[in-house]
């Protein structure tokens, strides 16, 4: 039988946590058991209620002690109507409400976490607000990065942690779905001239995403091929696009450079795209673009560190560099430019390694897998 399960997480915007979470309804709903999400709200809310799963407007993310008891109280009444059998936390202040309202209800449902990054963990204080996650007789790390990080960090016992990396929909990022003639007319809405390469880093203009050792890198090319690159993310720093601008100014290649934003049409773009980037300067937990790029058959560049040690295999599937090492990252631009026929049998290797290892139906299933433990009966 499959538990009622309540996940949890600050809001429902567009991001890799928010999707992960609908994921797990969408599949939870498919085995005939729908579950619930709280959350402040947010996009996603709409996709959640396809799948029958309920949504519970709460501020579970809010830091206001008050604010925070009285989603508790209102969460407790929530566990106890809809007879939930299980608090799935994904996120650091949801935990303690989920906690708290655990303790007011009368079912005492079980609770587990999801660490889906690092946090802040630097002093007593931070690591004792992250541990709230830690709380439950399991907890899941979204790559083995982060279940070594957990171990090293907070002295969790190995045999507690659950590992599910993150997973694509092979449907949905599948290259067969996008043919030549809608590629050509993608790149000229993305301004990228026909024959020149393109160049694809998918990700939230943030300082740490390694937007800028990427412009340093394209100014360091050698190839005498064209090429423009496509930076596709909403900004959270105005003054950072400002910067990139100018820096590519600086080196003559501002006009190669296309910032095309937030877009929902990320699949067509990568199938587009002739080489795929997840270059950040810090590590990431585990890194969606790299497998997303991978899923359709294109090669990616990725910084050797976090997660995307576990997702890009260098020689096989793509290349792997220093963190924010521009002359390597050019280097490894030159060298995949230089031979396309390569790059692209590279790319065809990465779909093959994303579809045996990391597909949505493999990470809902090793996280229903926990629910189904923590509550049936010891045997």
């Amino acid at each position: 039988m499959t538990p009622r399960v309540l996940q949890l997480l600050p809001a429902l915007g567009d991001g890799g946590v928010e999707r992960s979470t609908v994921e797990m309804a969408d599949h939870l709903a498919d085995l005939g058991a729908p579950g619930l999400v709280a959350s402040a709200g947010g996009d996603l809310v709409a996709e959640l209620a396809r799948s029958g799963t309920r949504h519970v407007t709460l501020p579970v993310g809010a830091k206001n002690p008050l604010t925070a008891l009285g989603a508790a109280v209102r969460l407790a009444r929530v566990i106890d109507e809809a007879a939930v059998d299980v608090l799935h936390a994904r996120s650091r202040m949801p935990a303690w409400v989920a906690l708290a309202a655990r303790r007011l209800s009368r079912r005492r449902p079980a609770f587990v976490s999801t660490f889906h990054g690092v946090y802040g963990h630097r002093g007593a204080l931070k690591r004792a607000y992250n541990a709230g996650m830690l709380r439950g007789p399991l907890v899941i790390a979204n790559s083995g990065f982060i279940r070594d990080h957990l171990v090293s960090v907070y002295g969790v016992a190995p045999e507690r942690i659950v590992v599910a990396p993150r997973g694509i929909d092979p449907a949905r990022f599948d290259p067969a779905h996008h043919g030549d003639a809608a590629r050509a007319a993608l790149r000229k809405v993305l301004g990228v001239p026909e024959g020149a390469a393109m160049l694809v880093l998918v990700g939230r203009l943030s300082r740490w995403k390694g937007h800028m050792t990427l412009v340093r890198a394209l100014a360091a090319l050698r190839t005498t091929r064209s090429w423009r690159a496509v930076f596709v993310g909403g900004e959270t720093s105005g003054a950072l696009r400002g910067e990139l601008t100018a820096a590519a100014a600086e080196h003559g290649i501002a006009e190669r450079i296309v910032f095309a934003g937030s877009r929902r049409d990320v699949p067509a773009i990568l199938a587009t795209a002739d080489l795929a980037f997840s270059v950040s300067t810090e590590p990431e937990a585990f890194g969606r673009a790299a497998i997303e790029a991978s899923a359709m058959a294109r090669p990616v560049i990725a910084a050797a560190h976090g997660g995307s040690l576990e997702t890009v295999l260098p020689g096989r599937t793509g290349w792997l560099v220093p963190p924010g090492d521009p002359e390597a990252l050019a280097a490894a631009v030159d060298e995949a430019l230089a031979d396309p026929a390569r790059a692209a049998a590279l790319g065809a290797a990465g779909r093959a390694f994303v579809l045996a290892e990391f597909t949505t139906r493999r990470t809902v299933e090793r996280e229903a897998a926990v629910y189904r433990r923590l509550t049936e009966p010891a045997r």
